[in-house]
């Protein structure tokens, strides 16, 4: 009984305090409590991706209850809901900062080359579930939607970098401010994946080398509307 208290305790204090941190704009295209939304959506928040040490976004993703994400070879990732997982998926629907990033190809995304930096991202909200009413075909199995922080809220600069047995990345952002209220964000990076092996460990010759830069400007002029342009 003791023990029953305890983890009821904790679990009400978790759940307060994820209340509390928690606003989703992905359900309804407004803010609105995550936990008051009409859908089953997850939100991985700042913190939880700095705490993962993952160093791509489909890495991120595998904390998202009911998501599934696999690796094959270099590059090539394949991330679903409610099964259909092979190399063209094409049942979710995803977005950074609400602008969709499939391929017209085959209406999946190419995980492999969507380099945002893990350091700009404020959020990733998962919607599990149709969200066709809202967003369209595409969200058939769910929604997944990457947030970047404002330009305002990177100023100055950053640079890291990562060195491991399979993967080195290096990436580097600066950030200023242009006039009152406008701000930019300036970044490169460049991300390299070694080959996979086979099971006579020969490799395959698929290594991952993206080199990448863009920039974001943020024009917060209007009382209730504001201009971004990214690139």
């Amino acid at each position: 009984m003791i023990i029953r208290k305890v983890f009821l305790i904790t679990s009400i204090f978790f759940l307060a305090h994820q209340k509390a941190i928690f606003a989703a704009t992905t359900v309804s295209k407004t803010a609105e409590d995550s936990f008051k939304s009409a859908a089953a959506i997850y939100v991985i928040n700042r913190d939880d991706i700095k705490r993962s040490g993952a160093t791509t976004i489909p890495e991120v993703l595998r904390m998202v209850p009911g998501l599934q994400v696999a690796h094959g070879e270099s590059g090539q990732w394949v991330v679903t809901s409610r099964g259909f997982a092979n190399g063209f998926a094409n049942k979710l629907l995803v977005m950074v900062d609400g602008r969709t990033i499939y391929t017209p190809l085959f209406s999946g995304v190419y995980w492999g080359v969507q380099d945002v930096m893990l350091e700009n991202i404020k959020q990733i909200e998962v919607i599990r579930g149709p969200g066709a009413t809202q967003w369209g075909a595409n969200a058939v199995n769910g929604v997944i939607n990457i947030i970047t922080e404002p330009a305002a809220n990177t100023q100055s600069s950053l640079a890291s970098a990562t060195y491991g047995t399979n993967i080195d990345s290096l990436m580097a952002r600066y950030g200023n401010k242009i006039q009152n209220n406008s701000y930019y964000r300036i970044y490169a990076s460049r991300y390299s994946e070694r080959d996979t092996k086979n099971l006579h460990t020969k490799t395959t010759g698929n290594d991952l080398r993206l080199n990448k830069g863009g920039f974001r400007v943020d024009y917060d002029e209007f009382e209730k509307d504001f201009i971004t342009l990214q690139g």
